[in-house]
C-alpha cells in the first residue's frame, strides 16, 4: 500500500498566500525525505483553497525539479474550466518534466463559483467534460498530417491546425484517473488501464459512518471491468498500485484522545473557512443554471468525519486502513494540511507524517 500526500490548505486572506507556498513547498520536501510515493494537489480557483491550486501544473513543475525521484498527481482537474488545448499541452509539458511519473485526476467539478468564473454553467458542467475530454485525446493523437481538430464545447472554441506541443513522455499520454463513481467514469479507467480513485459515499448523501460500504461497492465495479478489459497483467498491476482512496484530513497522534481533540480543532479552523466561502457559492447559485443539487454536511459532524478524515493512534490507523489494503486499494491520499495553514497547523501536518512514515507506512507497505 503506497502513500501520498495531498496539498489541502487554505488561506483566509491575501497577505498569507506567499508563506503558504513556502509552507507547502517544505511539507512537501519533508514527504519525499519521509518516503511518500506522490505529492497530489487540488484544482481550485478564486476562493482561497490552496491558492497555488489556481494553476497546479505550475507549482507541480517547480516541485518536480526539487524532487525529481517523486510522483505527482492531481485530485482532482476539474475539466470544464480548462480549454482542451491548454489540457493536453500542460499535461504534456508535466509528463515530460516528471519522466512520465504522473497522475491527472479527472472530474467535471463541484463549486458552482468557480464555474461562472470561466464562463461555464454548472448545469453544463458534465456534459463539457465529457466533451472536452474527447477533445482532448483527438489533440493528443493528432499528427501534423491530420485534419484540422475543431474545437466548439461550451466556451471553449479553436481549431488546431497541426499537433500538441510537445509530445507527451508517456506512450499516448499520461495517465487519467477518473472518479470512479458513474459507469462511464469506471469503464473510461478500466478500458484504458488506468488507475482510478474510489469514493467512499454514494450521492445525494455526501457522508456517513460506513464509508468502506461505498469504497468496496466502487471499487469491485472498477476491478471487474479492469480485469476483464483484456489488458496484459502487468497494466492491471499497475492500474490498481495507484487506485487511490482520498481522505481530506488524515491526523495521526501518539493516542486515540490526542489525536481526536486534535482533530476536531483542525476542523473546527476548516469549517470557519468554508462558511466564509459559501457565502460567495450562494452568489453563484443565484439562477438554475448553477445551483447545486448536493449539499456537503458540516465537517463536524460524524457524518462528516467518518466518511472524509482519518485519524487516530499509529496502531487505531493500521487497524482502519487493514481492509482497504485487503480490498487492493494501492494508495491511500492523505490531506495532512486542511484547513488554514497556520504554524500550528503546519506542525500538526508535519507530526502526521512523521508518524504515518515511522509507524503506520512499514505495517502496511
Amino acid at each position: 500500500m503506497r502513500f501520498s500526500v495531498f496539498l489541502n490548505a487554505r488561506t483566509m486572506r491575501p497577505e498569507d498566500d506567499r508563506q503558504l507556498m513556502k509552507d507547502l513547498e517544505s511539507h512537501a520536501l519533508r514527504a519525499g525525505d519521509l518516503g511518500f510515493s506522490a505529492i497530489f494537489m487540488p484544482d481550485h480557483h478564486f476562493n482561497g483553497y490552496m491558492p497555488v491550486a489556481s494553476d497546479s501544473f505550475i507549482f507541480a513543475a517547480y516541485l518536480a525539479a526539487k524532487m525529481p525521484q517523486m510522483h505527482f498527481g492531481f485530485s482532482v482537474v476539474s475539466v470544464p474550466l480548462h480549454h482542451p488545448v491548454r489540457f493536453a499541452e500542460r499535461i504534456n509539458i508535466l509528463d515530460q518534466l516528471t519522466d512520465g511519473k504522473l497522475l491527472v485526476g479527472i472530474g467535471s467539478g463541484t463549486t458552482p463559483e468557480e464555474m461562472i468564473g470561466f464562463g461555464v454553467n454548472y448545469k453544463d458542467a458534465g456534459a463539457i467534460s465529457e466533451r472536452n475530454l474527447e477533445l482532448a485525446e483527438a489533440l493528443w493523437a493528432k499528427t501534423m498530417e491530420d485534419p484540422a481538430v475543431e474545437i466548439d464545447n461550451g466556451p471553449h472554441q479553436g481549431r488546431v491546425l497541426q499537433r500538441i506541443a510537445p509530445a507527451a513522455y508517456t506512450p499516448g499520454h499520461a495517465r487519467l484517473m477518473p472518479v470512479a463513481m458513474k459507469e462511464t467514469s469506471a469503464r473510461r479507467a478500466a478500458t484504458h488501464g488506468w488507475p482510478a480513485f474510489i469514493p467512499a459515499f454514494t450521492p445525494p448523501k455526501i457522508g456517513g459512518t460506513e464509508p468502506f460500504i461505498h469504497v468496496k461497492k466502487f471499487f469491485d465495479i472498477y476491478h471487474g471491468m479492469l480485469t476483464s478489459a483484456g489488458h496484459p497483467d502487468e497494466v492491471v498491476a499497475s492500474a490498481l498500485d495507484w487506485t487511490t482512496h482520498t481522505y481530506q484530513c488524515v491526523h495521526v497522534a501518539e493516542s486515540d484522545d490526542q489525536a481526536r481533540e486534535e482533530l476536531e480543532v483542525i476542523l473546527r479552523a476548516y469549517q470557519a473557512a468554508v462558511e466564509r466561502e459559501a457565502e460567495f457559492n450562494a452568489r453563484a447559485e443565484s439562477n438554475a443554471e448553477n445551483t447545486k443539487t448536493d449539499r456537503t454536511p458540516n465537517a463536524l459532524t460524524e457524518d462528516w468525519i467518518g466518511t472524509w478524515c482519518l485519524y487516530g493512534s499509529p496502531e487505531t490507523v493500521i487497524e482502519h486502513l487493514t481492509p482497504y489494503k485487503e480490498l487492493g486499494i494501492g494508495n491511500v491520499l492523505c490531506g495532512t494540511t486542511t484547513g488554514p495553514l497556520t504554524e500550528e497547523r503546519l506542525r500538526l501536518g508535519n507530526q502526521t507524517l512523521d508518524l504515518l512514515s515511522r509507524k503506520v507506512m512499514p505495517a502496511l507497505a
